[in-house]
């Protein structure tokens, strides 16, 4: 299919009431607004054509973006690639999702996250911490760098409420993702978590809630599930 075709069936696709829902969540024009799985309908169309998928996300268009980053084959994505998805990512759900998820599974994972957690963009922060989370998801033990994880989590919990709105969102989510995915820190989250305790973020008018790293993590580890990986972190 051709991007007209896919953009015009993604239009086809979309509700008045879900762009309504994602306009309320932060989404910026355009859009138009297309429930995650009737877009999944379309992935087959755009998975094995790489520069189709770069072509969405080219667009501008959220759904298109999204779409983008459901089908994009991750390890053939350049560094500068995915600077630019960065950079095109105007608010936090391309940022925390798409783009984060797309860098994890990249060649790129660590280097991007590590540079863009510094960033004095909120939006640009906010994917890095992300980034960090989902490679902890699906990399296995050997690749990680303990001490530097064990370093980011004091680093939470030092500074996570005098942060930037949405930051406190992902360091929240990185400290749940340290605790659920990296066993040989599963203690030290936890007792981070313990020590941050309620994090408060605005997420405007919606019914979005800032998930309790302590009760997460609690729930993961009474499922005998810390330490499992994912197989994918892109969905």
């Amino acid at each position: 299919m051709s991007i007209e075709e896919i953009m015009s069936k993604l239009e086809e696709l979309g509700t008045e009431q879900t762009k309504m829902t994602f306009l309320r969540h932060g989404a910026e024009e355009p859009l138009f607004g297309v429930k995650v799985g009737d877009m999944k309908k379309l992935v087959k169309y755009v998975k094995k054509d790489q520069e189709l998928a770069l072509a969405l996300y080219e667009t501008g268009n959220y759904d298109a973006m999204y779409l983008a980053g459901l089908s994009v084959r991750p390890k053939l994505m350049t560094k500068d690639q995915l600077q630019r998805w960065v950079s095109q990512a105007t608010w936090h759900a391309p940022a925390e999702y798409t783009v984060a998820s797309v860098a994890a599974e990249s060649n790129y994972a660590l280097e991007l996250a590590r540079e863009w957690i510094r960033s004095d963009v909120e939006t640009t922060a906010t994917c890095g911490w992300s980034t960090y989370s989902n490679f902890l998801s699906i990399a296995p033990d050997e690749d990680l760098d303990i001490e530097e994880i064990r370093s980011l989590l004091g680093e939470v919990e030092r500074t996570i409420h005098q942060e930037r709105n949405r930051v406190r969102y992902t360091m929240n989510g990185f400290v749940i993702s340290v605790g659920t995915y990296v066993e040989a820190l599963h203690d030290e989250a936890k007792a981070a978590a313990a020590h941050i305790g309620k994090v408060h973020v605005d997420v405007g008018n919606t019914a979005c809630k800032v998930p309790l790293a302590t009760a997460y993590i609690d729930k993961v580890e009474s499922m005998n599930r810390v330490g499992q990986k994912r197989k994918t972190c892109i969905c």
